[in-house]
């Protein structure tokens, strides 16, 4: 599942890499976009007379990020859902190594730029050095299994989709949320190292400071969840 905002052409090499460089069939790639004007809705349709695996979903929930992968998890037909970016920040190749640990159980599997082999490219020093910091904690303090806590590069499985409401409110908050939640359930929460590249075309959506107080509010709860096991 990609979200996309105005992406026009700069989507292509993300839809080629994932459809391409995946070996995982019957495979699904569903472009969710806001607005049916979206630069990105025809470059898509002429690219699924070469790539069936491309569906065009309009979010209905409302516009924005958050929505779109709302809208875009609930019209997922598979068993296991990927979200990824359509800035072409994260590799396709890692997508067959999270496809077989979630067949392996894994509830949520994150592509990790902070385990050992994974890797970021770019990208502003603070927001790296913020989420690095925060990952790397989340996983020391609070025991959650993942070095990577606010990466949307996630997997996750329809049984945590199902069983799980969605309080995110905007922003990429979603990964953190989802992931602290399957593991606070005792779900099994997996990883797998990637390398995540600044976007090298188009402008970036995401707010720093903007959503900083609704990444906190999982990242305590995700230490929370470390000390209420101990009280």
């Amino acid at each position: 599942m990609i979200p996309v905002y105005n992406e026009g052409e700069n989507v292509v090499p993300t839809l080629r890499g994932v459809v391409e460089r995946t070996r995982t069939r019957p495979l699904e790639v569903l472009v969710v976009h806001d607005f049916d004007e979206d630069t990105t809705v025809p470059v898509v349709k002429r690219l699924q007379a070469e790539m069936p695996e491309l569906r065009l979903h309009r979010n209905t929930l409302g516009r924005g990020v958050l929505n779109a992968m709302k809208s875009g998890l609930r019209a997922a037909r598979a068993p296991y859902v990927l979200v990824t970016m359509g800035d072409g920040s994260d590799n396709p190749e890692d997508i067959d190594p999270m496809y077989e640990l979630a067949r392996a159980g894994a509830d949520v599997v994150a592509g990790s730029r902070y385990m050992r082999g994974g890797r970021q490219v770019g990208g502003p020093l603070l927001k790296r050095s913020m989420s690095r910091v925060a990952g790397l904690s989340l996983h020391w303090l609070g025991g959650v299994p993942v070095h990577d806590a606010t990466s949307n590069f996630r997997m996750y499985s329809k049984r945590l989709l199902n069983q799980v409401t969605i309080e995110s409110t905007g922003g990429f908050e979603l990964g953190i949320e989802l992931t602290v939640k399957a593991h606070l359930l005792g779900m099994r929460v997996a990883e797998v190292p990637t390398t995540w590249r600044d976007r090298t075309a188009g402008q970036s959506r995401f707010r720093l400071w903007q959503w900083l107080p609704r990444y906190m509010k999982w990242y305590r709860r995700g230490l929370a969840g470390r000390f209420k096991k101990f009280s």
